[in-house]
């Protein structure tokens, strides 16, 4: 019965929305903003239409993440960046790999219709 129910859904789409102050309702984000919710709103309209096919659904999005095009930001800019990041500090490409992955995997056999953050908390406050 266990294995059962770990195989029930054996497919998984994982959507990735790289934000950039979209969930603050910052000025001048508007269009890129949107777009980024229509993403999740899919995300969750899938979850339902793909249910019979057994295929999940998930989005993640990534916070300020220490890859080259960051590193091209002055070290005040990180900083101030890195200052509304609870954690506080940038995070890896390899977590958002590894928060991917999780998605992927049959550990998150049950996981559906989500957005899972990799931010360091910073969505949240």
């Amino acid at each position: 019965m266990h294995r059962a129910v770990r195989n029930a859904f054996f497919f998984a789409l994982i959507h990735c929305i790289i934000y950039a102050y979209i969930n603050k309702g910052t000025a001048a984000f508007g269009v890129y903003a949107a777009s980024k919710a229509a993403i999740r709103s899919l995300v969750r309209t899938w979850t339902t239409d793909l249910k019979d096919r057994r295929i999940r659904s998930n989005v993640v999005s990534p916070g300020p993440i220490n890859a080259p095009m960051a590193n091209r930001q002055s070290p005040e800019v990180i900083a101030r960046i890195v200052s509304t990041i609870p954690m506080g500090r940038m995070g890896e490409p390899e977590e958002v790999a590894k928060a991917a992955l999780f998605l992927a995997s049959e550990e998150s056999s049950f996981v559906t219709g989500i957005e899972l953050f990799v931010d360091g908390g910073r969505a949240q406050i």
